[in-house]
């Protein structure tokens, strides 16, 4: 019985330390990057960044079913090396920043694909539209001490592709392409405690 009641108690110790294990992370807007690409007309890629990114994560290395992605993105950030261009794509043709000025993913469900990679569905909002996406995603990293003495640090890649119509962004419908890459590469950070 003693016996028993120790394998329980020791069950229970170790259940409740896995679930200490979750923490916080917060994007690190400075070792961070959105990109994405498109085709334009066909015949080549075009490729951008948003240069604002900001949001948090939960991580949980006992359980990753318990982890958690919130970003948000300066629409109004958006740079493709091309001033023209990048004021057309703010503009009401495109994502209208005005109007919308974030692009927003919040995960719902976090799953194991393989050893080091994740897939995190979650809902995506571009240009005042949610649709449901899924990351697959690189990582993340195992943490490091951040050498500056500024808590932990940690990294990850994550990948999508969507269809721009499905947002409402379908200006020039033949010379932009409909489907667009997007790339995240994130760094995260927790703050000494």
């Amino acid at each position: 019985m003693f016996r028993m009641i120790f394998i329980f108690a020791t069950a229970l110790a170790m259940a409740g330390s896995a679930s200490a294990q979750a923490t916080t992370w917060q994007i690190d807007p400075n070792h961070t990057a959105a990109q994405f690409s498109v085709r334009h007309l066909g015949v080549s890629t075009v490729r951008g960044a948003f240069t604002k990114v900001s949001g948090s994560a939960q991580y949980d290395p006992a359980d990753p079913s318990k982890d958690t992605l919130e970003a948000t993105i300066d629409a109004n950030s958006v740079d493709t090396r091309v001033e023209m261009r990048d004021n057309d794509l703010r503009s009401a043709r495109f994502f209208d920043v005005q109007k919308f000025p974030t692009i927003t993913f919040h995960s719902k469900q976090t799953k194991v694909a393989s050893p080091g990679k994740l897939q995190i569905t979650g809902d995506l909002m571009i240009h005042g539209v949610t649709k449901e996406v899924v990351l697959d995603v690189d990582g993340p990293s195992a943490p490091i001490k951040d050498p500056m003495g500024k808590g932990q640090r940690m990294g990850a890649s994550a990948t999508t592709k969507v269809n721009r119509q499905d947002f409402g962004v379908s200006t020039l419908p033949g010379a932009i392409g409909d489907e667009i890459t997007i790339t995240i590469d994130v760094e995260l950070i927790q703050p000494p405690k």
